[in-house]
């Protein structure tokens, strides 16, 4: 399947109008840039990011693995939970190695909850990587199509580039082209 600008449209007001976690992730792609940046928040707000980085599958995950690694995460010293994500609110489009590697070495973090972080930090910037991002944008670039489970930091920032790549020739941010893969690799609709 070829995506285009136009289907790119729909499937962001499919997303918006069907994905049940939409209303709470908008929220907090608007806030929680400025609160990582400025130290502003607290721990739920960290916590929240690893819930939704695996809840948004709607069960699909198992929920006994799910509640052990948002336990781990939960348990995480707090301190080093703030450091890492402050790295995450300074990191540049190209530069974000340390960052990526701070919050991967997490307790119940790895490098595709790590892009999350980055996501959630930047939007603009950085977008969450996981399976079905991973397919989605092996199927319309030259990124190997078997997703490394997990990627490592080369693999997510060959992964970052096909994404801009296509949100460039999609015209549309990667906050859009995030929506727009949830939406195709769900198979829930065609545009």
């Amino acid at each position: 399947m070829e995506l285009t600008a136009r289907a790119v449209e729909r499937y962001v007001d499919a997303y918006r109008e069907h994905e049940p976690l939409y209303p709470v992730e908008q929220e907090s792609v608007e806030s929680l840039p400025r609160a990582f940046r400025t130290g502003e928040y607290g721990r739920r707000d960290a916590q929240w990011v690893v819930r939704w980085y695996y809840r948004r599958y709607l069960g699909a995950f198992p929920d006994d693995e799910r509640r052990t690694i948002e336990s781990r995460f939960a348990a995480a010293d707090f301190e080093e939970v703030r450091e890492a994500i402050a790295l995450a609110a300074e990191a540049s489009p190209d530069e974000y190695e340390a960052a990526i590697d701070a919050l991967a070495d997490l307790p119940g973090a790895n490098l595709p909850v790590a892009s999350a972080f980055l996501a959630f930090s930047q939007p603009d910037v950085f977008i969450v990587v996981g399976d079905r991002e991973w397919e989605v944008v092996s199927s319309q670039s030259d990124l190997p199509r078997r997703y490394p489970d997990p990627p490592s930091v080369k693999e997510y920032d060959d992964y970052l580039e096909s994404s801009r790549r296509l949100a460039d020739a999609l015209n549309c941010t990667l906050r859009e082209l995030y929506m727009t893969i949830w939406r195709v690799s769900g198979g829930t609709e065609s545009p």
